[in-house]
């Protein structure tokens, strides 16, 4: 239940992270889902380098957002680019 859990609240935080960061952003429901958990943990990772986690405490739910803003941003800025 735990790993369903997790997949739930990585969709909503990575829904959350694209509509306040609006433009062309990669995939659909699966890729979104990922961004969410994917910044989740790297809002723990830097809560816990700075001291506002301790260890084996999970982020937040605005920290998780602005994990996934954070990997948004470096995707849009180091992503790769297509011309046409």
């Amino acid at each position: 239940m735990g790993l369903i859990w997790t997949a739930v609240i990585g969709l909503i935080v990575g829904a959350l992270a694209k509509y306040i960061m609006p433009g062309k952003d990669p995939g659909g429901l699966l890729v979104t889902m990922l961004i969410g958990i994917a910044g989740a943990f790297i809002a723990g990772f830097l809560g816990r380098a700075v001291g506002w986690y301790q260890p084996g405490q999970g982020a937040g739910l605005i920290a998780s957002i602005l994990g996934a803003l954070l990997l948004l941003w470096l995707y849009r800025k180091f992503g790769t680019k297509t011309t046409t």
